[in-house]
């Protein structure tokens, strides 16, 4: 959508852009995913919160939860004029994780 959008308001001097956060916290909602995992009886996470958090953690290669005020300056770059020739595309803010790099 975000690709095909841009392609539409290109020549209107839109830029159309999306943000991918991923493991981002502290928080209620970190906490509430944990526990809600924990408890799912999936064989993919422990039983434990705390484990599941660390287990989650410990696959991020910055080996940290990304923060509200990193998801907020990524999307300042793109409403600004830095970002003046970037259109249709999507930043992944996830330490990491997608770009395939093994921890």
């Amino acid at each position: 959508m975000t690709v095909s959008t841009s392609k539409d308001l290109a020549p209107y001097n839109i830029r159309v852009n999306a943000i991918s956060p991923a493991l981002i916290g502290p928080g209620f909602m970190w906490d509430r995913q944990n526990e809600m995992h924990a408890a799912s009886g999936s064989p993919y996470y422990a039983t434990n919160p705390e484990a599941v958090a660390k287990a989650k953690v410990d696959g991020v290669p910055l080996k940290r939860l990304g923060s509200i005020t990193e998801v907020v300056q990524s999307v300042a770059f793109l409403l600004s004029d830095q970002s003046s020739y970037t259109t249709g595309t999507n930043l992944v803010v996830d330490g990491g994780m997608s770009s395939g790099l093994k921890c």
